[in-house]
């Protein structure tokens, strides 16, 4: 259950805190309420962070030596970073992305998907089939972060293979053949980074003129090319396969009946790109009526936290605007909660405005697959085709 928690979400057997084995007979407290996800994430002392970055499947020594060889090291820096400096190297970050900064990209940002949309209309209307995950939604997030944010000169395909095998690497069920292997390419960029980490400017160069050690910087810049991109690509990936059986939905954008920004909302609420976050507890507490010993593993179900019926007045239902829409948790809460939640905004507001037209009159050829994972959804693909246009007939959405 552990690693497809987004296929039970609506499953009502599931108690406010269960215990739950892994695959390699650990265990944790699987926290379900929106309630309790949230106390646990706004209490960083009692509940704190410092498993959220560890590999979920312990990782061999041949692994090890991969990324040993590769000098990869990954400090406590953002997300499991406990201690002093978070703060400090938060509000750096914070910075970079300041609203008023994200909000002078979206001009620019709609022309794009406009281009890109009216492109792969045309395709639709040729009777061809288009991905909206490869044709649209992959690269948009790491493109407008490049303009925010100075990043390494490497290919956008280098950077995108790099930020899913970290994902896959720290948080999948894997053997060790696919460990080294997926050590291998994380090392290699983590070599990129490095180099960059030590010259770069941007937001590197603030990193570093603040005081912060090289490591620091390079598991800034690390954590912001996983998080800060990857997340919202799938997170567009989802919310559009969503909205393709959506047509009442659809149809309210269309006459502005239904806001564009309550669909982002109620897309993040349903359709988190992070299912889970991981807390250890730091003392012996409880957690409603359950004992929760110190070093306990806290897995917080924020998927299933955004379909709390004592928060959603209909959980299971893509209402836009609804009752209690928007206290999903999908960003987080507290001291950690997520820095970019304002750019992931801004861009899935951009794509819902433009492409959610592309879903009209279409047949979902492919939906979004996602491999077993603890913490991040990743869809591989989403392509529609025009209905009636030939082999998709029969095709379900």
């Amino acid at each position: 259950m552990l690693f497809r928690s987004w296929a039970r979400v609506t499953d009502p057997a599931w108690p406010d805190v269960a215990r739950v084995p892994d695959h390699v007979g650990g265990t944790h407290l699987l926290v379900t309420r929106h309630a309790l996800v949230r106390q646990v994430l706004a209490d960083p002392v009692t509940y704190r962070p410092d498993n959220a970055l560890d590999a979920v499947t312990p990782m061999p020594a041949t692994a090890l030596r991969v990324l040993a060889g590769h000098r990869f090291r990954l400090p406590p820096t953002l997300a499991n970073n406990s201690g002093a400096s978070h703060q400090k190297i938060r509000a750096i970050v914070a910075d970079v992305l300041h609203p008023a900064r994200v909000a002078a990209q979206r001009p620019w940002l709609t022309t794009l998907v406009r281009d890109r949309v009216a492109r792969l209309g045309a395709t639709l209307d040729a009777g061809r089939p288009v991905d909206l995950y490869a044709d649209l939604a992959a690269d948009l997030p790491l493109l407008v972060l490049a303009r925010l944010v100075e990043l390494p000169d490497a290919p956008v395909g280098a950077v995108k293979e790099f930020a899913r095998a970290a994902l896959e690497l720290f948080w999948a069920p894997l053997d060790t053949d696919r460990q080294v292997a997926l050590a291998a390419e994380v090392g290699r960029f983590h070599r990129v980074l490095r180099d960059f980490a030590a010259t770069g400017g941007g937001l590197a160069a603030e990193l570093r003129a603040a005081g912060h050690p090289p490591d620091v910087v390079v598991g800034a810049l690390f954590f912001l090319l996983v998080a800060g991109q990857e997340t919202t690509s799938q997170f567009l990936t989802l919310l559009l396969h969503r909205l393709a059986g959506e047509p009442t939905v659809r149809a309210g954008l269309r006459t502005g009946e239904v806001a564009v920004a309550d669909v982002v909302e109620e897309g993040l609420r349903l359709e988190p790109p992070i299912v889970t976050w991981r807390r250890v507890a730091a003392t012996d507490t409880t957690l409603g009526p359950t004992a929760v010993p110190a070093g306990s593993s806290l897995v917080l179900w924020l998927g299933r936290a955004g379909r709390d019926p004592a928060v959603v007045e209909s959980p299971d239902e893509f209402r836009p605007g609804q009752r209690g829409s928007r206290r999903h948790l999908a960003f987080g809460a507290g001291a950690h909660r997520c820095v970019g939640d304002v750019l992931a905004r801004m861009e899935a507001a951009v794509v819902v405005a433009e492409a959610a037209p592309l879903l009209d009159g279409v047949t979902v050829v492919r939906p979004p697959w996602c491999p077993d994972n603890l913490t991040f959804r990743m869809p591989d693909a989403f392509v529609i085709a025009a209905a009636g246009t030939r082999g998709t007939e029969g095709a379900r959405s």
